[in-house]
C-alpha cells in the first residue's frame, strides 16, 4: 500500500492506494509518504475540490467492504456536487432500512471522494459523520458545495 498525505481546510488527510486503486482517505498524517501517479492525481483533485472548483473524481476506487456497503457507496458516488439524498432515499433504492444505510455511510473508507457528507437524515437533519470534527466537518463540506442554497424549500438544514 502506498500513501500520500495532504493538508486541507478540514485537517490533514492521507490517501492510500493499492495496485493503482484508491482504497482509503483517512484523517491524519502518515509517516509513510510515496508519490505515484494515482496518489498525485487524487491530491490534485482534492486540492481543486477544496478550492471550490467542483472536480470530477474520476479515480479508480476499490473501497473494502461488504456487498451492501459497496451498493450504498455506489449510490453515494452518483449524488451530484451540491445536492443531497437522505438515508431513506438510498434505503428505498436498495429495499433496505435507513439505519443500515447510515451504518454503511459510517463505514465509508473513502469520504469526500465517495461523498457520504451528501447523505442527510429525514427532514434535513444533519446526522453523523465519522471524519474530522464530525457534524461540523459535514456542515463545512456541504457549505463548500453551496448545498444549502440548492435545497428544496421544504428541506431546511438546522443551523
Amino acid at each position: 500500500m502506498s500513501q500520500l498525505s495532504v493538508h486541507s481546510p478540514i485537517g490533514d488527510l492521507t490517501i492510500s492506494e493499492e495496485e493503482g486503486e484508491i482504497v482509503s482517505l483517512d484523517w491524519g498524517w502518515s509517516p509513510f509518504q510515496e508519490e505515484n501517479e494515482i496518489l498525485l492525481k487524487t491530491k490534485f483533485l482534492l486540492d481543486q475540490y477544496f478550492d471550490d472548483e467542483n472536480p470530477t473524481f474520476d479515480l479508480p476506487l476499490n473501497p473494502h467492504g461488504k456487498e451492501f456497503q459497496k451498493n450504498v457507496w455506489k449510490i453515494m458516488c452518483e449524488i451530484p456536487y451540491g445536492e443531497i439524498l437522505t438515508y431513506g432515499d438510498i434505503s428505498d433504492r436498495l429495499n433496505s432500512h435507513a439505519r443500515a444505510v447510515g451504518m454503511a455511510c459510517g463505514a465509508n473508507p473513502i469520504p469526500i471522494i465517495i461523498p457520504c457528507h451528501r447523505v442527510i437524515g429525514k427532514n434535513g437533519k444533519l446526522t453523523g459523520f465519522s471524519g474530522g470534527e464530525g457534524i461540523e466537518t459535514k456542515r463545512y463540506l456541504l457549505e463548500l458545495e453551496d448545498t444549502f442554497d440548492n435545497l428544496d424549500d421544504n428541506l431546511k438544514l438546522p443551523s
